[in-house]
């Protein structure tokens, strides 16, 4: 059965949506969660080539966005004009999309992954343990755009509850195979770190085939022949297009990510772990917000397509309600814990130290992200997706590349400088994308009137 976003209250669909959807967000954190806190068991070193390493993976994290965004959208248009036909199309055509994209990534993430890393500063041990991580991911590549789009079906037919079973699951397993692919035992040789990245490429194998199987109850695939997934460059046009601004701005957060760790590099590796934790917990802080993400996508892709501009300025102005709530929130909780927060993870007191500096500045940005994501989600879902990459390329790159400069260097701030930085920077941006999203939701509606 197809979930049918253009006609409940919006309330209600938001609900819906976001709240399976933010749960299984929890339980995937808890899941890296998990990783970094093993990780941390293991040595500092250790810890800090996890953080060394999310920019990298990051990258697999962006193409995974732009395939399923563009899924979501191209599915979610077809459904809101009841042209059943064409989303069953565009879904086996974003199956094999996912395909292609994995085989791409498994070769070019294990051929730049130790030129990368060394670009940020790694080498000996520190060296070794992020290859040894970062390479059996890539070799997972298949397995997580293969997830990712099968997600992105569901989200498309209103089902977001199967992900979240999945994120569930694989976080209980994960704390049985953590520990034991780390440590060994039963049979099973002592891993370390690559232990970790191999719990997560067997826990996204297994979700395969679970997600497969939902799509299979929601009906929108009566049959699967595998001639369905000879490409169709029609389709792939229409995929890429929507895809690949999503995917850029993902790649933008990576290469954001790549130049603070460069600049809180230069304080040194406990800087670095620090950041890495930070992330963590912001994550934390932010996951409803992301499965408002998720329901805004959905509920505005398929009122896109049956025309019902009011119903996604609704959902806008619902969806920033909730989130602003939550993130002020997590604002007051980052603002009030963060020494204990860090030590949880940690007790090493200048990672400590490092990360207390950091959660001051960010709680104050939480409020911002909201209007952001929630803001370029609608976009994305009413196929104007290119907003989102140069909201991203100035966030993430133009202005990075010379405000932290600025405050570090020039101004002599230090490690401090590249927090507030961020403020400043996200901050911005949220005015800019707001005023934008305003105008543009205006327009359309004015010219559906006019129809």
């Amino acid at each position: 059965m197809t979930s049918d976003l253009t006609s409940a209250p919006i309330s209600t669909l938001v609900r819906r949506l976001a709240i399976p959807a933010g749960t299984g967000f929890f339980f995937n954190t808890m899941f890296n969660v998990v990783d970094t806190w093993y990780g941390g068991q293991l040595s500092t070193n250790a810890l800090a080539a996890m953080s060394l390493s999310f920019p990298v993976f990051f990258l697999l994290l962006a193409v995974g966005s732009g395939v399923s965004t563009g899924a979501t959208t191209l599915i979610g248009n077809a459904l809101g004009r009841k042209d059943h036909n064409e989303a069953r199309r565009y879904l086996s055509q974003s199956l094999s999309f996912a395909l292609l994209h994995a085989l791409f990534l498994t070769a070019a993430g294990i051929a730049l992954a130790p030129k990368i890393f060394i670009l940020m500063g790694a080498q000996g041990e520190y060296l070794a343990l992020a290859l040894s991580y970062m390479n059996i991911i890539f070799a997972g590549s298949i397995f997580f755009l293969l997830n990712f789009v099968m997600n992105a079906i569901l989200n498309s037919h209103g089902n977001t509850v199967a992900y979240r079973n999945f994120l569930i699951g694989g976080f209980c397993l994960n704390l049985v195979l953590d520990p034991w692919f780390m440590y060994g035992g039963a049979g099973f040789p002592t891993l370390g770190l690559a232990g970790i990245a191999l719990a997560t490429v067997f826990i996204q194998c297994l979700g395969v085939f679970y997600l497969f199987s939902q799509i299979s109850k929601t009906g929108s695939m009566p049959s699967f022949r595998l001639a369905d997934l000879r490409p169709r460059w029609s389709y792939y046009r229409e995929l890429f297009r929507q895809g690949l601004p999503s995917a850029m701005n993902m790649m933008t957060v990576s290469l954001g990510i790549f130049i603070i760790t460069w600049f809180v590099g230069r304080y040194g590796k406990h800087a670095v772990a620090a950041y890495g934790i930070g992330t963590r917990i912001e994550q934390i802080a932010l996951l409803p917000v992301m499965g408002l993400n998720i329901s805004t996508l959905a509920l505005t892709a398929q009122n896109f397509g049956a025309g019902k501009i009011g119903r996604i300025r609704e959902t806008v102005l619902v969806s920033l309600r909730y989130g602003v709530l939550f993130a002020l929130c997590g604002t007051i909780a980052a603002l009030l814990y963060r020494r204990e927060l860090m030590g949880f993870f940690t007790n090493d007191s200048l990672v400590i130290n490092a990360g207390v500096g950091f959660l001051a500045v960010e709680a104050l940005v939480m409020p911002a992200y909201v209007l952001l994501y929630i803001s370029i989600s609608a976009m994305q879902g009413i196929r104007m997706p290119l907003f989102g990459l140069f909201i991203g390329l100035y966030r993430q790159i133009a202005g990075p590349a010379f405000v932290f400069h600025l405050l570090t260097v020039v101004m002599g701030l230090g490690l401090i400088g590249i927090w507030w930085g961020i403020f400043g920077i996200t901050w911005s941006a949220t005015l800019v994308v707001v005023i934008y999203v305003s105008k543009v939701l205006a327009k359309l509606e004015k010219d559906l009137v006019n129809i």
